[in-house]
Formats: structure tokens, sequence, C-alpha cells
């Protein structure tokens, strides 16, 4: 018996415009694929390590709080704990006594931090404003000029005779306000700043339009350049609220010692009395009713809290300044 054909079944022929369209779809997705989107996985991650990593920052602070309202007498015994088994507001009471002090070097601080930052913000964005800009003759020089400073500087000796013999500062509220109000490195950031953020063209047009170049500055320039000011703001008020170098070389007048520098005076006071606290009974008994170690902590958070306290009012300006004006394309 014959055996009967059985008719094969006939490849489908898909349209190959399809495949092709198809193929180029699969590989754009896999090149143009978006960098910003992470997997569920990889974000959580990241996002543990990121909290490590700001608990980490946090966590000191955290831990000279806890310091500062922990028993002077169970820090002798059991050294620094986490978590005190005697919690004490002893360090705070001591500082408390000296309030007057501390009262009048936390107005000093604030004066010169206020005055000094407003000074040093406009000497910064005069000074790099006019060699950011291509019309200024001599901008090449003056820059060079800043740029020196940063590698060579004029020194201890020639800075301290110029401030007193000079200027005559010492004894001065300005002797902790003028050295340190220019800053060659924020120059350079607001340098880079005005070039890159600053179109020349709308300097132009206000310019055609009949305003003067202090009007253009704080009309025009002042506005668009707030991130940036407000970086160098910021540094500034760090610079001048830490400074106690100034007040150790220019001041004599215990009326006109900032915080830092008066912090350091009691600091080294009670070093000074555990150096020598076997001189005297006296001292001694007087000495061990003082909260040493807890007071030195106290010292530094009544110093540390206000900037801690005022920085997230700069932080929305600080990364944009900062990066748009420290790097360049």
């Amino acid at each position: 018996m014959p055996k009967l054909d059985h008719p094969q079944p006939t490849p489908t022929v898909s349209n190959p415009i399809k495949q092709v369209k198809e193929g180029k779809t699969r590989t754009s997705r896999k090149k143009y694929r978006d960098p910003q989107h992470l997997h569920p996985a990889a974000n959580v991650v990241i996002s543990i390590l990121l909290g490590v990593l700001a608990f980490t920052c946090i966590f000191p602070f955290i831990y000279v709080i806890i310091i500062s309202f922990t028993n002077e007498e169970s820090i002798v015994r059991n050294g620094f704990e986490l978590i005190p088994k005697e919690w004490s507001i002893d360090a705070y009471k001591y500082l408390w006594s000296m309030k007057e002090t501390l009262f009048r070097s936390y107005g000093v601080t604030i004066l010169i931090t206020i005055l000094g930052t407003i000074i040093s913000v406009f000497m910064i964005t005069f000074y790099a404003y006019a060699i950011s800009r291509p019309q200024f003759k001599y901008r090449r020089f003056f820059t060079f000029l800043a740029f020196f400073t940063m590698l060579f500087s004029g020194g201890l000796v020639p800075t301290y005779i110029v401030v007193t013999q000079f200027l005559h500062l010492k004894n001065s509220i300005w002797a902790l306000i003028l050295p340190l109000a220019m800053n060659a490195f924020y120059v350079i950031i607001m340098r880079t700043f005005f070039l890159k953020s600053v179109s020349e063209s709308i300097l132009e047009s206000a310019r055609m339009d009949g305003a003067s170049e202090w009007r253009i500055f704080f009309k025009i320039i002042f506005p668009l350049s707030l991130p940036g000011i407000a970086t160098i703001a910021l540094f500034s008020t760090l610079g001048y609220w830490n400074d106690w170098f100034a007040a150790l070389l220019y001041i004599d007048n215990p009326n006109l010692v900032p915080l830092q520098a008066l912090l350091m005076k009691i600091e080294a006071n009670l070093e000074f009395m555990r150096k020598n606290m076997d001189v005297a009974i006296l001292q001694k008994s007087l000495f061990d009713t003082i909260p040493q170690e807890s007071a030195k902590m106290a010292m530094v958070v009544i110093a540390t809290l206000p900037i801690a306290v005022s920085y997230p009012f700069f932080q929305k300006y600080f990364i944009s300044g900062l990066t748009i004006g420290g790097v360049k394309e």
C-alpha cells in the first residue's frame, strides 16, 4: 500500500521590517538605559551605606554632648561611656558661674562674625567680579596676584608688624576682622562662578540701557550669584567663628576676647591646675570640685551648636555654589 505523503507545514515568513524595528528597540533599550534608574536592591544597599556614613559623621558630636552631661566621678571611675551610669549638669553649672565673661565673649564673637562676613563677602565679590570681566585691562595681573598669595605668604612676623606698628590695630576689634577679610582661594572660586554663571550679553544689554557698573552689580550680578555668595559667606562665617589665633596675637584687653580664645584659656587653666594641684591643699580641694573632662566637652557644645543650627539655612545654596564656582569645564 503506497504511503501518502503528508504536506509539510509551510514556514511562516515574518515581516522583515517588523523584525528590524524590534531589533532596534531591544538594542536601544540596552544602549540607552536610564543611568538614574536603580534596581530596588541596589537602592536599598546605597541608602544603608549613606545612612551609616551620615551616622558616623554625626555620632562624634552626639558623643560629646553625652559626655558633657556625664558626672565627673563616673568618668574617673568608668571612663567615657555611651550610656553613662550617672548624669549631671555640673559642667554647664561651672560654665554658668562665669556667665558674664562667656556672654561678653559671645557678643564679641557674634559682632566680629557678622561684620567680618559682610566685609569679606563684599571685598571678595568686588575683586572677583573685576578680574572676571574681559573689559578689565589688568585682570591677568590681579588674578596672578591673588593666586601668588596662595603659594607664598608674608609670614607671621611681617604680618604682626603691619597690623600693630603700621595699622595700629592692637587691642582693637578690627584686628580680629581685617586680617581674615580677604582670602585668595575664595576669590578664585567667585571668579570662576562669575565666568560660568553670568553671561556677558546680559551685562552689555544693561550698559546699552545706560546702567552704571554699580547698578549692574547690585541689580543683576548680585541676584544671579546668590549660590556662590552664600557659599563664600558660610566659609567666612566659619572662619571668623572658629578663629582664636588673631586674639592670641593682637588682643590683651579681656573685654575683647572672643569665645574661642576664652574657651582655650579656660582649658589651659584647667590643665595648669591639674599639673600643679599639689601646690596647696586648698587648691587641690578646689580643683577636685571642678568637672574637668565634662567641662571641656561642654565648651565644645556651646562653641559648635550655633554654627550647627545655622548651617541648614545655607545648605540649599552651599552645594550648587561650591560645585559651580569650583569646577571648571
